[in-house]
Formats: C-alpha cells, sequence, structure tokens
C-alpha cells in the first residue's frame, strides 16, 4: 500500500479538523504529498479586515498546455453533536465497508482519490504532453469570500491557463455514476426589514403593526411564480428561512420586524432581476401600508452553464464504463465553487454520492473510492491520449 493510496489519504485528511475557517494543517498536508509527486506548490493566504484568513493551495505539476486542473475544499462543516456519532468524526473508522468520518463524503476523499489518481497516472505516463493542476481551498463551505473566489482572481492575473476543470463534489444521489452537473442555480440571499409605529396593543389605532406588512410581503413573494424551469434547470424558488421579531412582551406593537429569504434561480434570471421584483413588492405594500423598509442583498452566486463538448462526453463516457451507469448531465443541488472557476475555464463536476454530507456519520463506500480513483485516472489517461 503506498503513501497515495485513496483510502490512507482519505484517513489522514479526515484527520485534520478543519471545521471552516480553520485549516488546521490539511493544505500544508497537501502541499507536502504533492511536492512529492513533483508538483510546484504556492499556497495562498487570503485576508480581509471583515472575514477570516483563508489558506489555498494552487499546485501545477507541467508548464504546457493543455492545462486540467482538480478543484476542491478542505474545509469541512461542524460535525454537531458528537455523542450523535458512532465514531469520533475526526478519527476516520472503516464499518461494513464504509469509512465513517467528517469530511469522507464532502470532500476530502474526492481530493484523495484524484491524488491516489495522479500518482497511478505518471507511472503509466510520466512524459505526457500537458499540465495537471490542483486548485483547493479551505473556504467552500463558509463565506466563499477568501478562497477559490481570490484564487482564480490571483490566476487571472498572473495569466495562468486552465483548459478544464474537474470539480470533486458529490454529485450522485444513490449510485457513483448517476450524475455529472454541468451547471448550477444561482443563490441570492436577503434580509427584508419594515419599521413601524411601536406602541400598546390596546390602541392599534395609533400605530402601525409592522409584522402586518411583513406577513404581506412574504405572501406576496412566495404566491409569484418565478418561472416554469427550461430544458436544463429546474424552477426556480424562493424560500423564507427567518421570520423575526425581538419583541417578547404580549402588551406591545414591535417598532420592527424582518425576515431573510433566498433564491435559487436558473439562467432566466440575474441577481439584478431578481433584486427589482422583490424590491417593486415591497416598496408597494410598505407604501400602501406607511411603512419604512430596508433590504440588504447578498449574490452567492449566478447561474451556469457549461455547453456539453469533446472532453465533457469523455468524462461520461469513463463514468459509465467503470460504473455501468449511464450518467445524466444535471444543474440540480446548490451551490459548488464551480460558479467562480467557470470564469476562467469549462468544468464539470463529479465526485461521490451524497446521501450522507453534512449527516451525523457522514460516511463513503470504499468500493467507491476505488472507483472513483479509476474514473480520475482514466479521464486523463484519455485527456492527455
Amino acid at each position: 500500500m503506498t503513501s497515495f493510496n485513496e483510502l490512507k489519504l482519505s484517513k489522514e485528511l479526515i484527520r485534520f479538523k478543519s471545521i471552516t475557517p480553520k485549516d488546521a494543517g490539511a493544505i500544508n498536508f497537501l502541499r507536502k504529498k504533492l511536492q512529492s509527486l513533483g508538483f510546484k506548490c504556492k499556497i495562498l493566504e487570503f485576508k480581509d479586515k471583515k472575514s477570516k484568513p483563508i489558506k489555498n493551495l494552487y499546485a501545477r505539476l507541467g508548464s504546457k498546455q493543455p492545462n486540467i486542473c482538480y478543484a476542491g475544499h478542505t474545509d469541512v462543516v461542524p460535525p454537531g453533536n458528537i455523542n450523535d456519532w458512532t465514531v469520533n468524526p475526526f478519527k476516520p473508522v472503516v464499518k461494513n465497508n464504509h469509512l465513517i468520518g467528517r469530511g469522507a463524503n464532502d470532500m476530502k476523499s474526492s481530493i484523495a482519490c484524484f491524488i491516489s489518481a495522479v500518482e497511478k497516472f505518471l507511472k503509466k505516463k510520466p512524459n505526457f504532453y500537458g499540465s495537471i493542476s490542483f486548485l483547493i481551498t479551505g473556504d467552500e463551505e463558509g463565506y466563499a469570500i477568501n478562497g477559490t473566489k481570490k484564487v482564480v482572481e490571483y490566476l487571472k492575473k498572473k495569466k495562468e491557463k486552465i483548459n478544464f476543470c474537474i470539480v470533486g463534489e458529490p454529485t450522485n444521489p444513490d449510485k457513483l455514476g448517476e450524475m455529472i452537473k454541468i451547471g448550477r442555480r444561482g443563490s441570492l440571499s436577503g434580509k427584508i426589514e419594515v419599521f413601524g409605529i411601536q406602541g400598546h396593543v390596546a390602541y392599534p389605532h395609533l400605530l402601525n403593526n409592522p409584522i402586518n406588512t411583513l406577513i404581506n410581503i412574504c405572501k406576496k413573494l412566495k404566491e409569484k411564480k418565478l418561472d416554469n424551469g427550461n430544458k436544463n434547470f429546474q424552477p426556480s424558488n424562493l424560500e423564507f428561512t427567518n421570520v423575526f421579531v425581538n419583541n417578547k412582551a404580549h402588551n406591545l406593537i414591535p417598532a420592527k420586524a424582518s425576515a431573510q429569504f433566498n433564491i435559487r434561480y436558473n439562467n432566466l434570471h440575474t441577481s439584478t432581476s431578481l433584486k427589482k421584483k422583490v424590491n417593486t413588492i415591497v416598496k408597494t405594500l410598505c407604501k400602501k401600508n406607511k411603512c419604512k423598509y430596508k433590504i440588504e442583498f447578498f449574490v452567492n452566486g449566478d447561474s451556469f452553464l457549461t455547453k456539453p463538448g469533446k472532453t465533457i462526453y469523455m468524462a461520461k463516457k469513463v463514468i459509465k464504463d467503470i460504473t455501468k451507469i449511464n450518467p445524466k448531465f444535471s444543474t440540480t443541488g446548490g451551490t459548488s465553487d464551480a460558479r467562480f472557476i467557470k470564469k476562467i475555464s469549462p468544468c464539470l463536476e463529479f465526485g461521490l454520492v451524497n446521501k450522507t454530507m453534512h449527516k451525523v456519520d457522514e460516511c463513503v463506500s470504499i468500493s467507491d473510492l476505488k472507483k472513483l480513483t479509476n474514473i480520475y485516472q482514466n479521464i486523463l489517461l484519455e485527456y492527455f491520449k
């Protein structure tokens, strides 16, 4: 068993308690592994006054084109109540042919599979014509401010060209080989604050209850159908994620009420067009009810679609050959760092089965680890034929 065995590497990565935004040594661990394979590595740490510093890694083997890149993240979500786990989430254990640990599914094991695949590829084809690179961040599960977004900006300034990128997010609903992501819906979050007139509930005629207006706003926004979807995307949806009134008194009408929401939207909209729709409804209802209001928007990323070309169809064939499943192209799910990478390179997302990501006893099948390594290796062999 070599030091680049996918199971061994997965275990080693899971042991780093890299709960976003903490790195805990994971990025430096990968740097050493990749340097031992001949990669030139650069750790990129970005920070600003409003957010935590984040360590990222860009590594490249070779100087010629084409340059195929593997992108992923070492940060993980918190484990929740550790007593609910059957194992320590950061002391990985194999049970019933599954590796259990935080990040086993999302997505430390995918990184391990790619490194293992590269090592096996180099043994078969040490003098390949082109380059292989890694873009690894520690800020995918967090605010994504000082992670891949800034690495992409850095690469653009350095005129570093990536010809194609594989993002190792877990993409398969039930079985390895079911789904390739070729795009994602956009994500727009917002907070609506409505201001009324505070006072005693017995005298409502002298007051203006902001809760009434906020409820009408929420109802109107939910009733407004955004679209029916199209051949590449499911319908857009707006969901309220919190309604808040900081009032513990039963006999007091509050001065302010707020709600937060998120819109997952397809390519029939942009964040700008959706902001206008939300603004129009809020403004109209607040004016009617004589309330002041404030809206804050947070754009997490616009929708995007990578038109399937030669490389994507090649990857699809490799996946089908190994898994015996014909994967379908999809744009479902949440956001990923592909939303930043698509600005400099076409990309696809393919990784493990996502049934246990972010859950207690997050796990991955040992068999799937081996298959995924073979898939990544064969994609490299086909790409550099």
